[in-house]
């Protein structure tokens, strides 16, 4: 079996071995900004022969501004760079046989005269720039992230929205994969990007049809957050103070919401070494209500429970993570790195409830009750990951590298529910206790290979992901205050869950005239056991698959280009997910995974055009998504009073969709970024055996509109809005949601330290901002909830910059612990 792989392996890269004898032949360059000295990640760079006057090549510069063209002939050339907000330049070239290894140096471009101000540049760059596989967004200019997370720098981005909930979607998926620094991460996307300061990231780059070097994981794709790093020589400290003004509206909350952090990263880089420490420290509550009606129907009576009352976060965190990396020559790198974390968050939803009981048969009431529920679910983690990395670069144009990841965590919690007598609080009437222990233990080894090859690269590599995590769950009731607790069997139990997984894959990229292309073959063997302490035989799964995928970037001119892409993907289910025995989410809800649950594959399929003009950039793609056992979170009867909900697999789902962009700065100080994305979701299949037949379908949009408006050299001034419409749901639909956010700033010591001042989920009169409406509904229950979070909160940012950055920091991160928080 092996061998019939790698031979497919082998056979997928020998398309492109055909050697021309010009391929040790290049012309090379870096382009910097001819004031800061900082590289112009992705600019245009095009190649033509000076007697035809035609155009050779098309290349892209990488994120450190790099170039080159290789497989070149004897002939005399010209050079044009551009880059939006910067003068064209042109270089001419006589390339011979005593300069077929040309190397340019260093190329400076200079800002636009008419975009500059005494020495501050205030130029209105292009909001995304897109490339072969990714469109890539600088993060320092979404000022009203300023002081927050990655998550309040992705709200700004088309294409990804964040709901009332937290949860993180792109182009209507919640499923996918997280990188840091290029590395991958299969964490929980919503935990993880938490823990990141907005302030401390260069840059966000959206693959969404990923090549087959990545982890296949991810059925939207990929999110690659790359981090500000330190000075090529000497030390370099970027930091960052937040505090929260109390709250504005009362929310009937037992405690006031805190809001303040801390974060701070610190480098230093000379002669062989590198160093670098990052530290933070975050407070964000938030408060707010829920609003909500459930009712069933059961043996004929009819049961309704609507209630309203509190729900609050209150949420920490911090963390250190360190890094060292050592060159013992030109051609070797070591780095080591760890990352110590932990995290906690306590929601509270103190409900009242009105139940009443109705006989449809004969109409009468036959019963009434009205308690009041306290229910308190704290999380908590503690992450301990330690990595290792080696590369070489031989000679021949070509590296070997070597990874090690080691991640120990420990997962805990608790849900209290209680259901308590509304006139004296004291009074328990029924106590619902769960808790849960849940350490993880995660090895990740790679190795790649890479070697220019013609007019390309090939790469191949080796994958190994191993994952044990063993949990003990308790469900533990009692009735009156003054009655023992009484452990459940059924639902409580000590399981064991094992993934393990080998990857390889080859892959061949290069440019071709005016095309560029990536494509290649990944495959991955995964085997995953469930296990528990009841006496059942283990539930396994064993899965061999092929992940294909091909990227073409077509390079029309004049800064017009087409592009196309195709890639197949995975989405893998959480250990919680898998986890059969149910917790009491909340009083009306029971919450359960099945070990049986099958992962989601998916097939993606991109095309898209990029033109760039003057004073205004645009992107436009369209996509489909072809999604084999999607899975979704559906509702079901447990007794009269409360709902199972479930992971299961629904059937099938086809989604298409279209998302555009555009950047206009129609005068030198104002810039307008909007972003566009609807889609249609399909849903057909069945549930619970096949007894709940399912057919969903509906149209969703979303918006982000971004303005900036530079008021002065050192005064600017930022709106974000960001819309999400209506969505369908297999068994249901979740409301429109928006959050506008209003941002000033105001710029000190050369811009050095900045003072910022934030308005986030600015609603004035009767907007409703920040709330959403979750239903869903079968042949016997019906469920609504409105979520109603914090409005008008303000925040004061003050940023300290000693030195600007242009390298990135292999920072280690939290890999599989994260997404089992």
């Amino acid at each position: 079996m092996y061998r019939k792989i790698v031979l497919l392996l082998l056979l997928t890269g020998s398309c492109f071995f055909k050697s021309w004898s010009q391929s040790d032949t290049f012309i090379k360059g870096t382009l910097l900004d001819s004031l800061t000295s900082e590289p112009l990640a992705f600019a245009s760079i095009k190649i033509e022969t000076k007697a035809q006057n035609g155009l050779t090549k098309g290349d892209v510069a990488d994120e450190r501004g790099a170039f080159r063209f290789v497989g070149l002939k004897e002939d005399k050339y010209i050079i044009r760079v551009e880059y939006i907000g910067y003068k064209a330049k042109v270089i001419e070239v006589n390339y011979d046989r005593n300069s077929q290894k040309l190397d340019l140096g260093a190329i400076s471009l200079s800002p636009l005269s008419q975009l500059l101000e005494t020495v501050t540049v205030t130029g209105l760059k292009p909001n995304a720039v897109t490339t072969l596989e990714k469109q890539v967004f600088k993060a320092d200019q979404f000022e009203v992230a300023k002081g927050g997370t990655a998550t309040d720098v992705l709200r700004n981005i088309p294409s990804v929205m964040v709901n009332a909930e937290g949860e993180i979607m792109v182009r209507g998926s919640k499923g996918f994969l997280v990188l840091v620094n290029g590395k991958p991460s299969q964490v929980d996307a919503a935990t993880l990007l938490a823990q990141i300061p907005a302030n401390t990231i260069e840059r966000v780059e959206m693959i969404t049809a990923p090549s087959a070097k990545y982890d296949a994981d991810g059925k939207a794709g990929i999110i690659n957050i790359v981090p500000k790093s330190g000075t090529n020589d000497g030390f370099s400290l970027t930091s960052n103070l937040q505090y929260g003004l109390p709250r504005i509206k009362a929310y009937d909350n037992a405690a006031e919401p805190q809001r303040y952090g801390i974060d701070a990263t610190m480098t230093y880089r000379k002669n062989k070494w590198e160093t670098s420490v990052s530290l933070n420290y975050l407070k964000n509550d938030i408060a707010g209500r829920r609003v909500g009606d459930v009712n069933t129907t059961v043996d004929n009576i009819f049961t309704s429970f609507p209630s309203e009352g509190e729900r609050s976060f209150k949420r920490e965190n911090y963390g250190l993570r360190a890094m060292a990396t050592y060159h013992p020559t030109k051609v070797d790198e070591l780095s080591a790195g760890v990352y110590l974390g932990e995290k906690h968050q306590y929601r509270l939803a103190d409900i009242y409830y009105n139940n009443t009981k109705t006989n449809l048969l004969t109409g009468k009431n036959v019963g009434k009750a009205a308690y009041f529920n306290s229910n308190l679910v704290m999380k908590s983690g503690a992450f301990r990951v330690f990595n290792l990395d080696y590369s070489h670069n031989f000679k021949n144009r070509s590296s070997l590298s070597f990874s090690g990841l080691y991640e120990n965590a420990v997962l805990d919690g608790y849900t209290k529910n209680r259901n308590l007598n509304k006139n004296d609080f004291s009074d328990t009437l029924q106590y619902t206790l769960n808790t849960s222990v849940n350490p993880l233990n995660a090895l990740r080894l790679k190795i790649d290979y890479e070697k220019s090859i013609g007019i390309g690269k090939l790469t191949v590599g080796y994958q190994y992901r191993y994952q044990t995590q063993e949990g003990s769950f308790a469900y533990l009731e009692k009735s009156g205050n003054n009655q023992p607790f009484v452990l459940n069997p059924t639902f409580s139990a000590t399981i064991a869950v094992m993934n393990r997984i080998h990857g390889v894959y080859a892959q061949y990229a290069g440019t071709y005239k005016k095309m560029e292309f990536s494509s290649g073959l990944r495959y991955e063997n995964a085997f995953r056991q469930f296990q528990d302490d009841k006496g059942t035989p283990p539930n396994e799964l064993k899965l061999s698959n092929l992940f294909p995928s091909v990227n073409l970037l077509y390079n029309v001119g004049k800064d017009f280009r087409l592009k196309a892409a195709y890639s197949r993907r995975v989405q893998r289910s959480t250990n919680n997910e898998l986890n059969p025995y149910p917790e009491r989410e909340h009083s009306e809800t029971l919450e359960q995974g099945d070990p049986k649950i099958r992962p989601e594959f998916i097939g993606i399929y991109e095309a898209g055009l990029t033109k760039d003009f003057k004073k205004a950039s645009i992107y436009w793609n369209v996509y489909t998504q072809q999604i084999k056992d999607i899975v979704n979170r559906v509702n079901s009867v447990y007794n009269d009073t409360i709902l199972n909900r479930i992971y299961t697999n629904a059937g099938k789902a086809r989604l298409w969709g279209s998302e555009i962009g555009i950047t206009y700065s129609p005068v030198k100080k104002l810039k307008l970024f909007a972003g566009a994305n609807v889609y249609n979701l399909k849903i057909n299949g069945s549930l619970f055996d096949k007894s709940v037949a399912v057919n969903s379908q509906g149209w969703v949009y979303s918006v982000n509109a971004n303005f900036s408006y530079q008021i002065s050299t050192t005064w600017s001034t930022q709106f974000n809005l960001s819309y999400l419409s209506a969505r369908n749901t297999a068994q249901g639909e979740d409301s429109r949601f928006y959050q506008p956010n209003f941002s000033l700033k105001k710029g000190f010591l050369n811009s050095k330290v900045n003072l910022t001042v934030q308005w986030q989920n600015a609603a004035i009169g009767k907007m409703n901002v920040n709330q959403q409406r979750i239903t869903t509904f079968g042949k016997n229950f019906y469920t609504t909830t409105n979520y109603i979070q914090e409005t008008n909160i303000f925040l004061f940012n003050l940023s300290y910059n000693f030195s600007q950055t242009d390298k990135k920091v292999k920072l280690p991160n939290s890999e599989f612990g994260e997404r089992e928080f």
